[in-house]
């Protein structure tokens, strides 16, 4: 089976707090995060089978009901995201880097998915909302070629959405920017 992960952003916390304990208790899945986020915001991801990902997220809906703001499943995730989601970037290696900005969370896991599905970049950070106002952002690296179609493959396959804020590409960026960003 392939890997998927599924995500729903709640406007409540508690009810994202139960919604995320009978996602769990509901399908053969595993918990990447569960966190409150700005403005009073509540986001549970999690990780398993296609199968057992959709059922999970289903019953997170029901049970969320109205206070679901979003939720999504990618049935078959880049295996370079999940890492990403958990900022395990610091070893790379910085030729030119990109960022997208997202105006909520969920969105910024598709533009990752998408971003490194595009092109022959690497990921280095999925960064969600915490203390930016509910936005995201995705930070990504390789040649600049390979970044500038990454974010343009990103951007176009989300325009429909309106989800993405900003963005923009740094050839070679300084090192002062690198500490920063890493």
């Amino acid at each position: 089976m392939k890997k998927a992960i599924g995500f729903i952003e709640f406007k409540s916390i508690p009810i994202g707090i139960e919604s995320t304990d009978q996602m769990l208790k509901s399908g053969n899945v595993e918990l990447i995060s569960a966190t409150p986020l700005c403005p009073g915001k509540y986001v549970t991801l999690i990780t398993g089978d296609v199968g057992a990902v959709r059922s999970s997220i289903k019953n997170g809906e029901q049970v969320g009901g109205i206070y679901v703001l979003e939720s999504h499943v990618i049935p078959n995730i880049h295996q370079a995201v999940l890492p990403a989601l958990v900022g395990s970037g610091e070893d790379v290696e910085v030729k030119s880097l990109g960022i997208i900005e997202t105006i909520n969370a969920i969105s910024s896991i598709v533009v990752a998915d998408t971003a490194v599905k595009a092109s022959n970049i690497q990921l280095i950070e999925v960064r969600m909302a915490r203390g930016l106002g509910g936005k995201a952002f995705v930070v990504l690296t390789g040649e600049v070629s390979s970044v500038k179609s990454a974010v343009k493959s990103a951007e176009a396959a989300m325009r429909d959405y309106g989800v993405i804020t900003s963005s923009t590409v740094i050839p070679s960026p300084h090192k002062d920017i690198r500490k920063i960003v890493l």
